[in-house]
């Protein structure tokens, strides 16, 4: 059952075979054996792709809820859900998973000894299903409709610009000037645009689409750009704490607060929720609250 899910998912036998580990012959010989068992046909295939028949799609939606239910089964075994061993492939933003998430990892695995984790981190889209990913890790608006997602925190932005940049452009003292700065874009390829940012005082709210005259893809890029003094830029408070802190960075506009951005852990649909990806979601939404709180005092 885990083969044959493996192939429709990623509708390849060979890169089922790689992601399982397995010789693609034995991949070839399960799934001959499962047809044979069953007396019908799951798969066709061809030179370019793997299609699943009707029969097959019926098992898989079968196949995919007994598989969670096993797993679930075997994590709740022997300890509890507080004790899920295996392996969780996760995949999570640049900059939260090296300036947050991995520097908290030890604590991860002193609570959960027996979890083994494959951790990607990129600001580039991610195909779940495809790359065998258990969940993503992802800021920002919720747009992928095709995931479950569970919002586990929020975080905040500030504007900042070097004290450089600032003795030649001068200090805003209100949102709207901010439209005679130069100022550093922000996109994910996900969104397909820059996003509007929104000011907030006293009951008055202002947003604005800020033109750049550079925009990057990358956390870690966008955040060197400023502190390369290039303009203006909005950053989450964990990815410019060190650099205000240090006087490389100037926070700009603090009695404005913007909205806060959310943090979402991302699932396929149609993916039982099992105890790995549960335990793992509930520990990021801490420690994004901690920080939080760490933050506000």
């Amino acid at each position: 059952m885990q083969v044959f899910v493996r192939i429709v998912d990623t509708a390849s036998f060979s890169r089922a075979a790689e992601m399982l580990r397995l010789p693609k012959a034995t991949v070839s010989t399960s799934i001959q054996a499962l047809e044979s068992h069953l007396g019908v046909k799951l798969l066709n295939r061809t030179t370019r792709r793997v299609h699943v028949t009707p029969d097959g799609a019926a098992y898989y939606a079968r196949c995919v809820r007994i598989l969670a239910e096993i797993d679930e089964t075997e994590s709740a075994l022997g300890g509890a859900q507080s004790a899920p061993r295996g392996k969780l492939r996760v995949d999570v933003g640049a900059a939260f998973g090296r300036r947050m998430l991995i520097p908290a990892l030890p604590e991860f695995f002193r609570r959960y000894p027996d979890l083994r984790l494959d951790l990607g981190c990129s600001d580039r889209p991610v195909d779940l299903i495809e790359e065998g990913i258990d969940c993503v890790v992802r800021g920002g608006p919720f747009i992928e409709q095709t995931l479950v997602a569970r919002q586990v925190g929020a975080v905040q932005i500030v504007f900042c610009a070097t004290p450089g940049y600032l003795a030649e452009r001068g200090v805003p003292t209100h949102p709207r000037e901010l439209e005679n700065h130069r100022f550093v874009n922000y996109f994910a390829r996900r969104w397909g645009n820059f996003l509007s940012w929104n000011f907030n005082r006293d009951g008055e709210r202002i947003e604005l689409a800020l033109d750049g005259i550079i925009a990057v893809d990358d956390s870690e890029a966008y955040l060197e750009a400023g502190l390369a003094g290039l303009g203006v830029f909005a950053m989450a408070t964990f990815m410019v704490d060190d650099a205000l802190a240090d006087g490389r960075l100037t926070r700009l506009l603090a009695d404005w607060q913007t909205d806060p951005v959310p943090i979402y852990v991302m699932y396929p649909q149609h993916r039982h929720l099992s105890a790995k990806v549960r335990v793992f979601a509930e520990w990021v939404g801490d420690l994004v609250q901690r920080y939080t709180h760490r933050a506000q005092h």
